[in-house]
């Protein structure tokens, strides 16, 4: 659902084309705020550049037709 963030995924694209870009919920910039993985002025360029994000919620990630690594850190 996206409220705790225990699942917050790092995502490394091995494309060679550039990732395509979706949008962050508002909750899940929150969340991701909150625990330190993004800061305000990275959201900020995201929005701007039309770039996913490296951290995202697994609960929230959408995989597209691309070549990735999911790394999850357990707590």
């Amino acid at each position: 659902d996206g409220n705790c963030g225990s699942c917050a995924i790092q995502v490394t694209y091995l494309d060679d084309k550039a990732p395509m870009g979706y949008h962050l919920e508002e909750k899940e910039k929150q969340v991701l705020r909150e625990l330190g993985k993004i800061s305000k002025d990275e959201l900020e360029q995201l929005i701007v550049d039309d770039l996913p994000s490296k951290w995202r919620l697994a609960c929230q990630f959408i995989p597209r037709d691309e070549d990735i690594v999911v790394e999850y850190e357990a707590v």
